[in-house]
């Protein structure tokens, strides 16, 4: 097994070593070629994952929790209770499916016209 790890890092060294300035992959071009990271994701986006995922389990459980154990800010639990109520009635007139459109719906636009609006103030509980 030893030989097989020698092996390979003289296969290494010698494909690493070889040729003049620039030829080999040095630390600068590896770095260069590594891929690119992906583009962060909008805060009213990452806003309406959380706030549509929360209310579905709010609606399924018929209790609220703590914003706090969810990983919500205040405003985020506002959007939230507006989003359950409004969802609870529509299941109740149109069922489940219907509800769940309304889920996603609602928390979309209440989390961009709260980002846009200005988001989360200065306090944990914004």
């Amino acid at each position: 097994m030893l030989g097989a790890g020698v092996g390979f890092m003289a296969v290494l060294l010698t494909l690493g070593g070889c040729g003049g300035s620039g030829s080999a992959a040095t630390p600068q071009n590896a770095t260069a070629a590594a891929a690119p990271t992906a583009a962060p994701t909008p805060p009213e986006d990452l806003c309406t994952r959380l706030v549509a995922h929360w209310s579905r389990e709010v609606l399924d459980r018929n209790t609220y929790g703590d914003y706090q154990s969810m990983g919500l800010s205040n405003g985020q639990y506002d959007i939230l209770i507006k989003v359950v109520d409004a969802a609870r009635a529509e299941k109740k007139r149109q069922g489940a499916a219907a509800a769940d459109r309304l889920i996603d719906r609602q928390a979309r636009s209440g989390c961009v016209r709260w980002y846009r609006d200005g988001g989360p103030g200065e306090g944990p509980w914004s």
